[in-house]
């Protein structure tokens, strides 16, 4: 009986082998098929882990057996005219579809975007907006969309991307309304609010944590000569303005 029991253990091994045979043939399914064999007679923690390698393999052959760009342009299409009828959230799952045809095309990312700002969903709109800008810097619309989300309650940092979009369209009529909107926000808020705002704005925080810049305000506060020297520095002029511009440095 000895025999018997020292022999258990080897088999599940035996099945885990032939299964690896399989998955450098990149036979995926015989693979897992002889994998699932070996842990329902020994849940062994080596084999546990080859199954769940060979589990990631085979889902990623499957999403990518999904891609179509041909089925994703027919989804967002679906998904544009529904989002015209105000059925947002029909048109949300259209996009869903897109994307996962799709992953790497910039559009139905955007297009989700303006689905989830319609539904409120800022946070979602924003992932959205980013994944999009990454997939393709120079999309324009990806900043418009990512900008008219933050002008709810950050205009600083809005005007910022709006300012990114003008930079690729200079002509770019959104962009141009949406920078002078949230310069009016801006302006229409008490200076102490408006820095507050500023504050969060990460291009600020980068200035004022800066070393040199520091060392820099601190003797342009003392010695008015000694700041007109400083301003003569193209970059240090730049940051000085976008500080006095938010409100974050007052000059009297």
């Amino acid at each position: 009986s000895s025999g018997i029991n020292a022999e258990w253990p080897l088999r599940p091994g035996a099945l885990s082998r032939v299964g690896k045979a399989y998955m450098k043939k990149e036979d995926l399914d015989k693979a897992m098929y002889y994998y699932d064999k070996a842990i329902t007679e020994h849940r062994d923690p080596n084999i546990l882990k080859e199954r769940s390698d060979v589990l990631k393999l085979v889902k990623e052959k499957e999403k990518l057996a999904y891609i179509s760009p041909e089925k994703s342009q027919a989804e967002k299409a679906k998904g544009n005219d529904v989002f015209k009828q105000g059925k947002y959230a029909e048109a949300l799952q259209f996009y869903n579809e897109a994307i996962k045809r799709n992953p790497t095309d910039h559009v139905p990312y955007s297009n989700r975007a303006a689905c989830y700002t319609k539904l409120m969903e800022f946070g979602l709109a924003m992932q959205d907006c980013d994944k999009c800008i990454e997939l393709n810097p120079m999309f324009v619309k990806g900043y418009l969309r990512k900008a008219a989300v933050l002008k709810i309650d950050k205009p600083q940092e809005a005007k910022a991307v709006y300012e990114k979009a003008l930079e690729i369209d200079p002509n770019n009529a959104e962009a141009k309304q949406g920078i002078h909107h949230c310069s009016q926000s801006l302006r229409n808020l008490k200076p102490e609010d408006r820095a507050k705002l500023a504050m969060n704005d990460p291009e600020i925080q980068q200035i004022l944590q800066d070393p040199s810049m520091q060392v820099i305000l601190e003797q342009m506060q003392k010695d008015p000569a000694a700041a007109q020297e400083h301003l003569k520095n193209a970059d240090v002029r730049d940051k000085f303005m976008k500080l006095v511009e938010s409100g974050v440095v007052q000059v009297r």
